[in-house]
């Protein structure tokens, strides 16, 4: 299986020859999932004794398993939150397989590790976060987000060790009541409670909100996590006001901007994201608005020292490692095995520049407010929301649930487009999740004349 043979390399050159097509074809289809029993009768008995080959095994993931899964790259992709990747991010995820680079560690992948700093060094500066910050890239918001609020709780624990003061019965996690999924899953993972602050309207949390939970809790408070750009609406809280509620109250700042902290980078959103430099620790994905293949979310401490105190791990095998000042990426957070996920965002930004990326991201937004004045120009459809970053909701005036799930999967069978309902305050609706430079208005709008 190891060896260079003549079928391992014909294997090879068949791999790379498929990725060669996909990665350039014109337009990959959108594709749709099937039932397991259609998978059953066209896949089973890939795995045996004796192997199938590689030309069937490839053969069969490009006719049958590849056709069963939506690509979340492809312009009419725009539901949850979808991927776009440039061409040359997705190609060098390809070399970063084959130079077997491990990231975990200085000692064993140095170069990898300085190109990932790079990038987080940059995305610091645009953040405004202070010289000497840095983190790592995870594999998502949800680990992202968990690693940094067990620093956060690390953090606190010392400070009141320090002190010669207890802990308190239950630590606890402030945040929006529309925050993401993932801080509710991060708090049942460190057993920790949340506090949900109810939001009017506007659907932003904002400090006044925030304080009177400071007040109740004090110390019992390890973190309050201010949204960079929600999942479902794409709303920013206002984290300047909540920032600056740390000169009279102690407590961590993280923010999460899965989503939503890449419009920080289009000068004209900028504004809204004020208050993100008094951040302590933060995240956003590349692998959504920074046009990075999946798995990526970028990590950032205002001081990883204490990401290194809480996330170190300690073993005699490790020695080597713990034992040096190197920087080591897999010390910032909840994982020690990592891949150089970070390296296909370096390549891209390195080969097309900043520019570019703010360019790509401001496009979004426009089109985002393009489409929405569109709809409200629609009687029969009806804006839920303004828009604020490149999320889009709205409903059509007298459907049920049902004849959304209808419309939804009547698109997707008929390959125009993916997007599947949502819903809010128990109402179901639409939404388009723009990201994708590719999206044209006319896609948008073909979709909402087949709501008519």
């Amino acid at each position: 299986m190891h060896a260079v043979t003549p079928e391992t390399t014909a294997l090879v050159d068949m791999v790379l020859d498929y990725a060669h097509r996909r990665i350039l074809g014109e337009q990959s289809p959108l594709d749709k999932p099937m039932t397991p029993s259609e998978l059953r009768r066209l896949a089973s008995g890939s795995i045996s004794e004796t192997g199938i080959g590689g030309r069937r095994a490839l053969a069969l993931f490009e006719n049958v398993l590849a056709p069963a899964c939506i690509t979340t790259d492809h312009p009419r992709y725009l539901s949850f939150i979808p991927s776009a990747p440039t061409k040359a991010a997705t190609a060098f995820d390809l070399i970063v397989s084959a130079t077997a680079v491990y990231g975990g560690s200085w000692m064993e992948g140095s170069g990898a590790v300085f190109a990932e700093n790079e990038v987080l060094d940059w995305l610091g500066r645009e953040f405004g976060l202070p010289e000497g910050s840095g983190g790592v890239f995870v594999q998502g918001g949800t680990i992202g987000n968990l690693s940094a609020l067990v620093a956060a709780r690390d953090h606190r624990a010392r400070a009141l060790a320090a002190a010669g003061r207890p802990r308190p019965a239950r630590w606890i996690i402030v945040g929006s009541a529309e925050a993401h999924s993932s801080i509710a899953a991060a708090a049942r993972v460190m057993d920790v409670d949340v506090v949900a602050v109810p939001v009017g309207d506007s659907g932003m949390l904002r400090g006044e909100q925030v304080r009177p939970v400071l007040e109740q809790h004090g110390e019992a408070v390890i973190a309050v996590v201010a949204t960079g750009g929600s999942t479902n609406f794409g709303i920013v809280d206002d984290i300047a006001s909540i920032a600056a509620l740390k000169s009279a109250h102690d407590f961590w700042l993280h923010v999460d901007g899965a989503y939503g902290l890449a419009a920080a980078l289009d000068p004209a959103s900028r504004h809204r994201f004020a208050g993100v430099e008094a951040a302590d620790s933060l995240i956003v994905d590349p692998h959504k608005w920074l046009f990075t293949p999946f798995d990526a979310c970028a990590l950032l401490y205002r001081d990883p020292e204490i990401g290194r105190l809480a996330h170190t791990q300690h073993a005699e095998y490790l020695d080597a490692l713990t034992g040096a000042s190197d920087w080591n990426p897999s010390d910032f957070s909840v994982q020690l095995t990592r891949r150089a996920r970070g390296l296909p965002l370096w390549f891209s930004l390195a080969t097309f520049g900043a520019e570019a990326y703010r360019a790509a991201i401001g496009a979004s937004i426009d089109l985002a407010h393009a489409i929405a004045a569109d709809i409200a120009e629609r009687p029969y459809l009806r804006l839920v929301r303004d828009p604020q970053l490149s999320v889009v909701v709205f409903e059509r005036e007298g459907w049920e649930p049902a004849d959304y799930a209808a419309w939804s999967a009547g698109l997707l069978e008929e390959q125009r487009a993916f997007v599947v309902p949502s819903s809010h305050a128990g109402r179901t609706n639409a939404r388009f999740a723009i990201v994708n430079p590719l999206t044209t208005l006319d896609d948008l709008t073909g979709i909402l004349d087949s709501m008519a």
